[in-house]
């Protein structure tokens, strides 16, 4: 592969060629596509920190879903006012309705790196040798289109991919409907759009499975199963400090007396309860 991204290239083909060798006396003929696994490990965890700030981006848009529909009915006959108010509440509240989308297009570098990996027949001008190890027999370099019938192993193995990995998109996207918020104005056409992105995009890759090599497949299947685990703890971590929030609410609120004006804080905690 030759171009602006055959540097990165055969710098990730060194390095999943070397984890296969070291994984070779362990895993046998599966050393390939262990590599491959452990590579896309590898990847996400450089690109951990975009993710964790995309997670969070959409999660405050969600906790900021009522303020912006209370801003809508209050000035949705007047748009430039309602901007403008728009524009200060995230401001105040330091988040953007592209929080949640601009993290997910920078790690495409990193992404785009990985997948031309596995599709390029010849890195550096010598074939690329990961593409000729196997998984059960099937080649992984070797595209389902290519099998010889539904009762091959060739077909079997692919379609199993695209099942765990259909699977695993429903998951996804059904875990980014709960951090997304659930109604957006039409005026902030920036959030409906990043959550279309976000539930959607799970769903392309197996469409690009379907006519990637087998190795693409398990890059793929790794990255979105990579995605459904960090998405279920974030959630599951947010919820928790949810409930650890709640008492210490209660408490401020008895102790500042029942007349007493709700505070920016007291605000900003119930909204985020009902988000």
């Amino acid at each position: 592969m030759s171009g602006f991204l055959g540097v990165p290239v055969g710098a990730a083909y060194y390095l999943v060629s070397a984890l296969a060798h070291l994984l070779t006396p362990v895993a046998g003929g599966l050393a390939a596509a262990a590599a491959i696994v452990l590579f896309t490990a590898v990847v996400r965890l450089l690109i951990a920190p975009l993710s964790l700030r995309a997670l969070r981006g959409q999660a405050a848009m969600a906790r900021l879903a009522p303020k912006v529909q209370a801003l809508q009915k209050r000035y949705g006959r007047q748009p430039e006012h309602f901007k403008r108010e728009l524009t200060a509440l995230y401001k105040r509240e330091g988040t953007s309705p592209f929080a949640g989308i601009l993290p997910l297009l920078a790690q495409w570098p990193f992404l785009s790196v990985t997948y031309l990996l596995f599709r390029s027949a010849t890195v550096n001008g010598t074939p690329n040798q990961l593409l000729s190890n196997g998984l059960f027999g099937v080649p992984l370099g070797a595209h389902w289109l290519s099998g010889a019938g539904l009762l091959s192993v060739h077909d079997v193995l692919f379609l199993a991919v695209f099942a765990l990995l259909a699977g695993a998109s429903w998951l996804s996207a059904r875990l980014a409907r709960r951090s997304a918020p659930a109604a957006a104005p039409a005026s902030a056409s920036a959030v409906p759009v990043a959550g279309l992105l976000t539930r959607m995009l799970p769903y392309v890759t197996v469409v690009f499975a379907a006519f990637a090599p087998l190795a693409a497949g398990i890059y793929l299947l790794t990255t979105v199963a990579w995605t459904l685990a960090e998405r279920g703890l974030f959630l599951r971590r947010t919820a928790r400090d949810r409930q650890a929030g709640g008492p210490q609410h209660q408490a401020r609120r008895k102790t500042s007396g029942p007349d007493s004006a709700p505070t920016d804080d007291d605000a900003r905690q119930t909204s985020l309860h009902r988000a």
